[in-house]
């Protein structure tokens, strides 16, 4: 046998017997569980990525199942008891479901699924009617001060995201979260109605909810919970008139518990293919989304900063023990 041809076979069998790393892992299938009804922003991002991954071609097979229920507290669980070391299967998730595990107190929780990415974002606004005396944050941060009891607060569901930024604000001026106003709403349309309708003092919605209204002249936004002005908005930030809250309503996405760290990091660069492809942004634009993209550690960071906060707050409105 020549030289040669034993360099060859030695170097196929060299070849076989290296196992699969990390670079050489491929995801060819993926299966993305909105844990919510078809429609919400839960279901439009898990079919959003569908659309992304398959249009670019970084995954050929992707599939989106709904498990609607409890502000996601259902499809959590058995995302966690059915999908258990599967390395091809994904959930969609966000701030929303932070607060319904700990006031459904969820035996099933975000510590036990593989934390990937924070996709998207939309940040809360402060808001009243034009006809309102309240022209800036300040007048409403006077008016709170005086009798918080007075001031009744429009939003979503107890302990959505609306009330756990309208309990921050509260906090963050020394008032007692007791005190809290808050009126529920099952939806952000009936929210929006009853502020409108000037029912009460101010409302909490998100940011895309009352754009429209604020253009149109309706409704006017006293400030924004994020960390910078925002383009288009002719607003404050919270921070900036001296209310120390920064909330983002984001959304996740995470992969199966016990899968190895090869599969992690495998089902990391796919996601981060998608977010940065053309698809995927131009889906952010249309669709009016931020592109709030931050990804393995640092996001498992905030994760838990958010999850640590929310329980606090929840526990000082009176929302859980």
């Amino acid at each position: 046998m020549s030289n040669m041809i034993r360099g060859t076979l030695l170097g196929m069998t060299l070849a076989l017997a290296v196992p699969l790393g990390a670079a050489q892992a491929q995801v060819n299938e993926l299966k993305i569980m909105a844990p919510a009804a078809p429609g919400g922003g839960w279901d439009q991002t898990a079919r959003s990525m569908q659309h992304a991954l398959q249009t670019e071609k970084i995954v050929g097979n992707v599939q989106v199942m709904n498990v609607p229920g409890a502000g996601g507290t259902i499809g959590i669980a058995q995302f966690v008891n059915s999908s258990k070391g599967d390395p091809n299967a994904l959930m969609v998730s966000g701030y929303v479901m932070v607060g319904a595990i700990i006031t459904n107190k969820s035996p099933v929780d975000l510590s036990q699924v593989t934390p990937l990415a924070r996709l998207t974002g939309e940040y809360e606004a402060l808001v009243v009617p034009t006809s309102s005396p309240l022209k800036t944050m300040d007048d409403f941060v006077k008016v709170l001060k005086a009798d918080p009891a007075k001031v009744s607060w429009a939003g979503g569901s107890a302990g959505g995201t609306d009330h756990i930024t309208a309990g921050l604000i509260v906090k963050a001026l020394g008032i007692e979260p007791s005190k809290l106003n808050y009126i529920a709403f099952s939806g952000g349309g009936e929210s929006l109605a009853s502020i409108l309708g000037g029912k009460v003092t101010v409302g909490l919605n998100g940011l895309s909810e009352v754009e429209p209204q604020a253009k149109a002249g309706k409704l006017r936004i006293l400030g924004v919970s994020s960390a910078q002005r925002l383009p288009g908005i002719d607003a404050p930030t919270f921070k900036e008139a001296g209310v120390d809250v920064e909330v983002q309503n984001w959304r996740m996405v995470a992969a199966a518990p016990g899968i190895s760290a090869e599969q992690k990091k495998a089902l990391l660069d796919v996601v981060e293919k998608m977010a940065k492809s053309a698809t995927w942004q131009d889906t952010l634009k249309t669709k009016g989304w931020a592109d709030t993209y931050l990804a393995g550690p640092e996001f498992e960071k905030q994760l838990a900063a958010d999850i640590a906060n929310t329980k606090v707050v929840l526990k000082d409105i009176g929302l859980t023990q």
